[in-house]
């Protein structure tokens, strides 16, 4: 509206206003330029304020060598990451495809007085969770043992569990496990292990808890 009042005052004649409405016309439109390049470098910082929290975002999920093929493989339904959040520990290691036998052994159906489901799901923990070519290593006469040895099968599983939900950030160092023994974790980035058994892939968060598939079947001490 400024801009206008001053281009009727300049068609009727009056000079001087209209040399001062050229002027104020070159101010409005430096201002313009300077609002564009203003709102263009806003955009830019926005964008990459995205692309780092999206980084950031990244960076906080589960990590580990098999993580990408997991992932690739189960990207959506129960097996998905990010499905497994909104469930309870029993109910995502039933869901993930490699946890068959740790489920079985979790459930009472490798050992009908073995039953850790409502404890499991019951408070918050940390799981290593071995993975079935874990208990597939193991001796057969083992696996046969631990189906009548309930005080042997009760003292594996849980030692396999820590109390609290330690995410890859806090897991690193001697962790006191439920069955009463400890576990060392060391690691960083992509590789980490638990007692030598490596990490799949770790982190994987659950409604309750948060768990790392390893590689194998780690054993209480004596």
């Amino acid at each position: 509206m400024k801009i206008a009042t001053r281009k009727s005052l300049a068609i009727i004649g009056i000079g001087a206003m209209s040399a001062f409405g050229v002027a104020a016309c070159s101010s409005d439109d430096s201002g313009s330029s300077s609002d564009t390049s203003a709102a263009t470098t806003t955009t830019s910082s926005a964008m990459e304020t995205t692309e780092s929290t999206s980084a950031q975002a990244a960076a906080a999920g589960p990590v580990g060598p098999g993580c990408a093929a997991y992932v690739e493989a189960n990207p959506t339904g129960p097996a998905s990451v990010e499905e497994l959040s909104t469930q309870t520990i029993t109910e995502a290691a039933g869901n993930v495809p490699v946890l068959t036998t740790l489920t079985q052994a979790v459930s009472g159906q490798l050992n009908p007085d073995v039953n850790l489901v409502e404890t499991l799901d019951g408070g918050e923990y940390t799981v290593f969770a071995p993975v079935d070519d874990a208990f597939a290593a193991l001796d057969p006469a083992t696996i046969e043992t631990l189906k009548t040895d309930s005080g042997m099968l009760t003292d594996i599983l849980t030692y396999h569990v820590v109390p609290g939900e330690l995410t890859i950030d806090d897991v690193a160092g001697t962790q006191t496990t439920v069955e009463g023994g400890t576990v060392e974790v060391t690691g960083s980035g992509d590789m980490w292990t638990v007692n030598g058994a490596n990490v799949i892939c770790g982190g994987i968060e659950t409604e309750n808890g948060v768990v790392y598939l390893i590689d194998g079947v780690l054993t209480p001490p004596q």
